[in-house]
């Protein structure tokens, strides 16, 4: 089997992204060198459908040292970074990805790695999962189980299993404590921001930013608005996460009311038609529409496009539309996500730590799949345990152990 990606000569350029993630991720390097003394894929093949960031590199290339045979994919058309794609390919990573692909270009590149036979398949999204459970060319594929890295698939992911067609076990790498409390909103926070910056150049300070969803990624993304000093709006639907975000010290208010005020939306929500046209209408001249969900759905693309007259690209990642009301609105990265879209992704301090819970999970379906349930499993807690004990030793952070003493104390409802 051939890669297919953009640009092989790309590849010495990749070789310099890969080394300075690797360098900013000290848990994952200790997790790696500590999963080879006991571990080892053997020659396995796995399946991987993730962004193809730098930050993935040295996941991939952890998995490749432990021995696993590794086919990779987007899990974005727009996500692609073709010089890291290129370096992997060099390093014989069979990667099929390159930024600006189709909608059938990319579903033909999940194909391609999931024809490898995998026995782990590692998802982000769950368009790898979903395409083995869909489509009759994969309906004998038998694989040990799986991992899902976000909370859009690890939703995919439950349905599925709710229908009684899921096939094989998947840990949910995203539900880990250590994913996402820290991925999810200091990750998504600063990176969805650093999309921003760099495709409008804007002051963010004294604007009005209006946060859709107030789960891990919209708290993240809230606070980081808060700290440029905008004045941060929060819509949600869950009554318990809005008296959170109130309590929390953010406005709250229905999505009807803020489109009115807003400077920029952010959708960080996992749902479809978050800002809808009814909203778009009544945005003020020069609202910036962001997504910084997963899918391209939480805002009404489609919709956008009809209530235009006019569409033009005015800056990288940027278009600008012309509304039949007289209004301009501006709306970034295609409402695709925009921190990969328009910049990096997550940083790879941040990445370290989830890619630590995707290595040891596909390390634990290896070894234990075929025993395992055919369900949507937590993180085990010792994964989780053991990633944030390497976080700590990567930090030079000692923590106290429990004594006897207060061990027994905890066990006993005896005072």
């Amino acid at each position: 089997m051939k890669s297919k990606i953009a640009d092989p000569s790309l590849a010495k350029n990749g070789a310099k992204q890969y080394e300075w993630a690797y360098n900013h991720m000290p848990i994952l390097a200790k997790t790696i060198e500590n999963a080879l003394k006991k571990s080892n894929f053997n020659g396995a093949p796995i399946a991987v459908c993730l962004h193809v960031t730098k930050e993935t590199s040295a996941l991939v290339m952890g998995l490749k040292k432990m021995g696993a045979d590794v086919y990779l994919a987007a899990a974005n058309p727009l996500s692609t970074q073709n010089d890291v794609a290129a370096y992997l390919d060099s390093e014989g990573v069979y990667v099929f990805a390159w930024r600006g692909e189709n909608s059938r270009e990319y579903q033909d590149c999940i194909r391609q790695i999931l024809r490898g036979k995998p026995e782990v398949v590692m998802d982000d999204g769950c368009d790898a999962h979903a395409t083995i459970h869909d489509e009759k060319e994969f309906k004998s594929l038998n694989p040990r189980g799986g991992t899902e890295e976000t909370t859009t698939g690890v939703i995919r992911l439950k349905a599925l299993e709710k229908s009684g067609k899921l096939r094989y076990p998947v840990i949910a790498v995203n539900n880990a404590q250590t994913k996402h409390l820290f991925d999810n909103r200091y990750g998504t926070g600063q990176s969805t921001f650093d999309g921003i910056l760099r495709a409008t150049s804007l002051l963010m300070a004294g604007k009005n930013v209006v946060v859709c969803g107030y789960g891990w990624v919209g708290r993240g993304i809230a606070t980081r608005s808060r700290g440029f000093g905008a004045l941060t709006t929060v819509v949600e639907v869950d009554p318990v996460r809005a008296l959170e975000a109130r309590m929390d010290g953010f406005d709250v208010m229905p999505m009807s009311e803020s489109a009115k005020i807003g400077d920029f939306f952010i959708t960080a929500t996992g749902q479809t038609h978050v800002i809808r046209t009814e909203h778009i209408k009544s945005m003020k001249e020069g609202a910036i529409l962001v997504n910084a969900g997963h899918f391209d759905v939480e805002i009404d693309v489609k919709g956008l496009d009809e209530i235009a007259k006019s569409v033009r690209e005015v800056r990288p990642n940027v278009d600008e539309y012309a509304l039949l009301n007289g209004k301009k609105v501006y709306l970034i990265g295609k409402g695709r996500i925009a921190n990969l879209v328009a910049a990096e992704g997550h940083p790879p301090e941040v990445m370290s730590m989830s890619f630590s819970n995707q290595l040891l999970s596909a390390v634990r379906i290896y070894e234990k799949g075929k025993t395992m349930e055919k369900k949507t499993i937590d993180v085990p807690k010792d994964i989780d345990d053991q990633v944030a004990r390497n976080a700590l030793e990567a930090m030079g952070i000692k923590i106290d152990e429990p004594t006897k003493e207060q061990l027994k104390y905890g066990e006993s409802w005896q005072l």
